[in-house]
């Protein structure tokens, strides 16, 4: 791989190697009864992401590598071991070219992050589909006063995680990875490609993009044949997608947008999500700053495991102490508009007690009592409290 090839490069120079990174011990506590047999009423995990970082060449070129390692008590599944970043960065005066393995994030929107397509979904690290696997890729970027286009081909396909049958937060099978089915022959060696286009047009960040390859996003289909061995597996279809994503700064408001629209599954479909955030600076006279977010979300689709965001409303709150210690507090409720009965809320809070010390309290509560995919998560309510050392 280039990467490594350029790492050893950098090696045999002796340039200097920073060494960084994190270690956590994380426990999940259920408020509820599983509601399928074999299922934890608590799990605790330990993960470690050390980070290793080198640069030659005047700064032109580096190397980033990150490993990431998690071991779960429970969940066979989620003890996994993944290499998030292992790139070598090259940076001209009009354009700059990433090699190797790692990570892009495209989107603007709180509740949901619809135009991001790049990398897959961790979905056993992190509950919230924030933490994503890395994915291999060459990127050649240009920029200038007419904005930035950015090219990648990703070469490999990296399959979306998922819980096992002693993990919680699953449909009532587990779904079974190692019979996942893909549209292409090539299966995970199929080719894709992504462009992006990015600009400041007057007060809006504009973002248009366009993928075409294995679909991050599979469908889950179910084997139920054989009782003794019934499943459900992902099928990876070939897609198509557009998506635009738009922020505009407003004084105290942050207006917010991201849509798409995808072909190439078993429907094609638009979705979007749209919203504000609204920040009161030294709110009530303290050193607080308080913001306040609201976020619709429409999906066409209506019978997709991952279409949560069909016709539904996220109402929230941001706290942010201004304090050294970093301190803030995220708050939201997402309330399906087509049923009183379905809704879901989370909670989000974290602080430094040291330079090296953080603890993070995380909290995801879910009512359903129509079929869905929060009906799968019912009893799924937890807290999740997480200590990290950064070293």
């Amino acid at each position: 791989m280039t990467a490594a090839v350029m790492a050893s490069a950098a090696f045999s120079a002796q340039a200097e190697i920073e060494i960084g990174g994190s270690a956590s011990v994380e426990g999940r506590y259920f408020l509820q009864d599983a509601l399928y047999p074999g299922q934890p009423r608590s799990q605790t995990s330990v993960a470690i992401e050390p980070e290793f970082y080198t640069q030659w060449n005047d700064g032109q070129d580096s190397l980033l590598v990150k490993p990431f390692a998690r071991i779960d008590q429970r969940d066979s599944e989620r003890t996994h071991v993944d290499m998030r970043e292992f790139q070598w960065l090259h940076v001209a005066d009009e354009w700059e070219t990433r090699v190797g393995v790692g990570k892009v994030f495209w989107g603007q929107t709180e509740s949901l992050h619809l135009v991001d397509i790049i990398n897959q979904t961790d979905t056993v690290d992190q509950f919230d589909g924030e933490e994503k696997l890395g994915q291999p890729m060459v990127n050649f970027t240009t920029y200038g006063d007419w904005g930035t286009v950015s090219a990648f081909v990703l070469p490999y396909f990296r399959e979306r995680t998922f819980n096992g049958l002693d993990g919680r937060l699953r449909p009532g099978l587990p779904i079974d990875n190692d019979r996942a089915v893909y549209e292409s022959g090539a299966e995970q060696q199929h080719l894709d490609y992504a462009l992006r286009y990015q600009n400041s047009l007057g007060e809006w960040e504009v973002g248009l993009s366009y993928f075409d390859g294995t679909t991050r996003e599979p469908e889950l289909r179910a084997s139920i044949e054989d009782q003794q061995n019934a499943h459900i597996f992902p099928y990876y279809a070939q897609i198509q997608q557009v998506g635009v994503d738009l922020l505009k700064v407003q004084g105290a408001w942050l207006l917010k947008f991201e849509g798409i629209y995808r072909t190439g599954q078993s429907e094609d479909f638009a979705a979007a999500v749209t919203g504000f955030e609204r920040t009161t600076v030294g709110v009530f006279g303290t050193n607080y700053d308080l913001g306040l977010l609201m976020e619709y979300q429409y999906d066409e689709r209506e019978n997709n495991f991952f279409a949560i965001g069909q016709n539904d409303l996220m109402v929230g709150a941001r706290w942010t102490f201004n304090d050294i210690d970093g301190t803030e507090l995220l708050a939201g409720y997402i309330q399906d508009l087509d049923n009183s009965g379905t809704y879901s809320g989370f909670v989000e809070a974290s602080s430094r007690m040291t330079d090296n010390w953080r603890w993070k309290l995380d909290a995801y509560f879910f009512s359903s009592d129509v079929p869905g995919t929060l009906n799968h998560l019912r009893r799924d309510d937890h807290l999740q409290v997480t200590l990290e050392y950064f070293f």
